[in-house]
């Protein structure tokens, strides 16, 4: 009977190779229910009766619990997105939903975001449900659709309209943490506690529609693109949140330079690749995305249109659209959405759990803390009171740029890093 770790690699190229693309388009036919039916026969295989859901034409979402020793004890969630970001198979060295094994990595979309994760929840659930273990407390599995778009038709859905899937959950794991960095010569496991809040930005400039050879006073374009410009070009202030605050004295400490809460910036500059990550945990940021306008290179429109994605530190949201309406200027006009901000603490019985689970298989390691400038479907189940942690453990090479796999080309993940992950989230779901 093959174990967890057997499984896993396998798990992660079958999931791969079935295409999840989610476009973001809320009205197209959702791509995930060939995973989740997948995923809801390897479980049934190992004893599970699965509950699939569909929250939209296609959107397949996929939910075990298995039983555990004190039912009175709150439950874990443990979940993670089946869906992934396009990808464009002309700009990779190997086909994108190939799954292949090469060089010591799976390669492919979703290796890192996030059919990696799902297979190890996967192949340990199977594993348990096998072997008839029963962990300290009931364990919620969810494999889950949509997130890619915000999760509207997933975890959104799922915690408005079937909640009871999830009674009893009180804290969570999932993406973005659990990985490893090396700082120092210490591998530091950065565990996500906290996220920005999603704040999508729509922009508008009307102006007068006319000839292109004309004199024109009031060109919605060249409005638009100068309001744009301003909001690349504008920095918002640094903000430093406790998950921050936490991360930074820790890497100083590892890093040989203490932390100087007046200057963060020198710390994170002695970060290296992961400095993009970081940096964007310090303050609220605004990155334009899309434009368009126009039907004919000889007339002038009467409207421009650009989309902004946002990301707002917590307890900045209000502070921030006054921010953005100054910035953006007159005749600009603006509409958004978003998901808020969450933040839990980095102490209890959970956070041990997962120290002792990574300290087990790597000796020397260090967990620290830190906020993800993204997004992840943690916002919903928030929503239910779960406390959430980014834990997804990999152990990884010390010159790997693993946080610009995330939506990238050549997105890949090592396999001894899945065997390392899994032998860890056995460990802490045994103890949890």
């Amino acid at each position: 009977m093959p174990s967890a770790v057997d499984e896993v690699v396998a798990l992660t190229s079958a999931l791969i190779r079935i295409d999840t693309s989610n476009t973001g388009d809320p009205d197209a036919q959702g791509t995930e229910r060939p995973a989740a039916e997948y995923v809801a026969g390897l479980l049934s295989d190992a004893g599970y009766e699965p509950t699939y859901v569909e929250s939209g034409p296609g959107r397949g979402n996929v939910v075990v619990r298995l039983p555990g020793a004190d039912p009175g004890r709150g439950a874990l969630l443990v979940h993670g997105h089946l869906d992934v970001v396009p990808a464009d198979p002309a700009e990779w060295a190997v086909h994108p939903f190939s799954g292949e094994v090469r060089d010591g990595y799976v390669w492919g979309r979703g290796a890192v975001d996030m059919k990696g994760m799902v297979a190890m929840a996967l192949a340990v659930a199977r594993q348990f449900r096998r072997e008839r273990t029963v962990p300290p407390r009931d364990v919620i599995f969810a494999f889950l659709a949509d997130e890619e778009a915000g999760g509207r038709l997933g975890a959104q859905w799922l915690v408005d309209h079937r909640p009871e899937l999830f009674d009893g959950a009180t804290e969570a794991i999932s993406e973005v943490g659990g990985y490893s960095v090396t700082l120092g010569g210490t591998r530091a496991y950065l565990i996500q506690v906290a996220e920005k809040t999603s704040f999508a930005l729509r922009l508008a400039a009307h102006g007068t529609p006319g000839h292109g050879a004309m004199l024109h006073e009031d060109n919605p374009v060249a409005r638009l693109a100068e309001a744009v410009a301003r909001l690349d070009r504008h920095r918002f202030p640094v903000l430093l949140t406790d998950p921050m605050r936490q991360f930074l004295t820790g890497a100083g400490e590892l890093l040989g330079a203490p932390f100087d809460s007046d200057d963060p910036e020198a710390t994170v500059a002695r970060l290296g690749p992961l400095a993009r990550l970081i940096g964007a945990g310090l303050r609220d940021t605004a990155n334009v995305t899309m434009l368009s306008a126009g039907y004919k290179s000889n007339v002038v429109p009467s409207v421009a249109r650009a989309e902004v994605d946002c990301r707002v530190l917590p307890g900045r949201l209000a502070a921030f659209e006054h921010e953005l309406v100054d910035v953006l200027g007159p005749g600009i006009e603006a509409e958004w959405r978003h998901l808020p901000a969450w933040e839990t603490t980095f102490d209890g019985p959970l956070v041990d759990a997962m120290t002792r689970a990574v300290t087990a298989e790597d000796p020397g390691a260090r967990l620290l803390p830190y906020l993800l400038p993204a997004a992840t479907d943690a916002k919903a189940f928030a929503r239910l009171g779960v406390r959430t942690f980014g834990f997804a453990p990999l152990r990884l090479p010390p010159d790997l740029d693993f946080s610009a796999l995330f939506h990238g080309v050549d997105e890949r993940v090592p396999v001894d890093a899945l065997e390392f992950g899994v032998r860890v989230l056995e460990r802490f779901l045994l103890s949890s």
